[in-house]
């Protein structure tokens, strides 16, 4: 899912003044197509962006989202995939697994919190971590409130402030892990459920080289909802592209490119040029900064000559130049070139070290 695109709905739904309903999963158990933490929002008119399934729950959420957004109460639903008895909703899902979501109202009488701040989290590049109360006997700690702590800064939406500090207190304790997950607290003797997440913008991916062979590059990220930017020194390359689906586009001397580009704002750098006195350049600056995977095309003969001439900055780039950059999944081609890449971008991106290339 676009995390793009799902900003884009949100809001044009706020601009309209539209209620919508936010719903996330809490709890998995077995195999299901979204973990804790996944989100997705539903218009008062059914019309939904995000998906938690692979499409067999999403019209059930949407009645469900209905009758949220009218009565303004948060729910929970589960979702027996592993059912066998009979075909769920007569879809024969059969997906082996459980999943448990979360429903809470969004209205313009509540400037839509959370999400319009989750929503600023995910346009920005800071992360941010929340807290939503899914359960609790607390009869002043409805279901859905939330607490926001971005920057070391604390912000909470429904629940009155003798009680906020007690929910925002929950992230004292250090996260276990970057995933979400389910905590089980009690606040002035009664018993919660709360959901612990991250809220992180989408990763960044610099793609430096505008040729043929970058723009397969540039599709796949984009389905990720990667943010993608593309550099090139030759005016041409880049108005031949189609790189429409990267959020910008720039023309810049390869040795300028530190210059004119904050290489402290990606995550990724793929080095594409296909000039040896470009990627040399492009490698030099990338070792000077904190680019956690620089990939780089080519034979490991070319990767070990660009070591050799840009010198001890080489020595910036271990652990962090992958060349030839991509995982061994076959074929050939651009198409398949990219694929290979974009992949081992996504295997580092969550620390799932893959058998790479050459």
């Amino acid at each position: 899912m676009s995390t793009d695109r799902l900003l884009d709905f949100f809001a044009a739904r706020r601009d309209r003044g539209a209620s919508l309903a936010m719903v996330t999963v809490y709890e998995t158990e077995g195999s299901t197509y979204s973990k804790a933490g996944a989100r997705m929002l539903i218009g008062d008119d059914g019309v939904f962006h995000g998906m938690l399934s692979g499409g067999c729950l999403e019209g059930d959420l949407a009645v469900r989202a209905a009758a949220v957004i009218e009565s303004g109460r948060a729910q929970t639903v589960s979702y027996d995939l592993a059912r066998d008895d009979d075909e769920l909703w007569g879809m024969g899902v059969g997906c082996d697994g459980l999943i448990r979501v979360f429903l809470q109202p969004l209205a313009p009488g509540s400037a839509y919190e959370p999400f319009a701040s989750i929503a600023a989290v995910l346009a920005g590049e800071s992360e941010a971590e929340s807290a939503t109360v899914i359960m609790s006997e607390h009869a002043e700690l409805a279901p859905g409130a939330t607490a926001i702590r971005r920057d070391g800064a604390c912000r909470s939406f429904g629940v009155d402030r003798r009680l906020s500090g007690a929910l925002e207190r929950l992230f004292d304790a250090p996260a276990a892990s970057r995933e979400s997950r389910l905590v089980e607290t009690t606040i002035e003797s009664a018993d919660l459920r709360i959901l612990r997440s991250p809220i992180t913008p989408p990763p960044r991916l610099l793609v430096l080289g505008a040729g043929l062979d970058a723009e397969p590059v540039v599709r796949f990220a984009d389905e990720l909802g990667w943010r993608v930017t593309v550099a090139d020194h030759r005016p041409a390359y880049l108005e031949a592209g189609d790189f429409s689906r990267a959020q910008a586009c720039l023309c810049v001397p390869a040795a300028a490119l530190a210059g004119r580009v904050d290489l402290s704002r990606f995550d990724f750098a793929i080095v594409m040029s296909h000039h040896l006195v470009s990627d040399r350049s492009y490698l030099a600056q990338l070792a000077a900064s904190p680019v956690a995977y620089v990939g780089l095309l080519g034979p490991p003969a070319r990767r070990e000559r660009l070591e050799s001439e840009i010198g001890e900055s080489a020595t910036a780039l271990e652990g962090r130049l992958h060349g030839p950059a991509g995982i061994d999944i076959g074929g050939r081609g651009p198409a398949a070139i990219a694929l290979s890449i974009v992949a081992e971008m996504q295997a580092f991106l969550q620390d799932r070290p893959e058998k790479t290339r050459g």
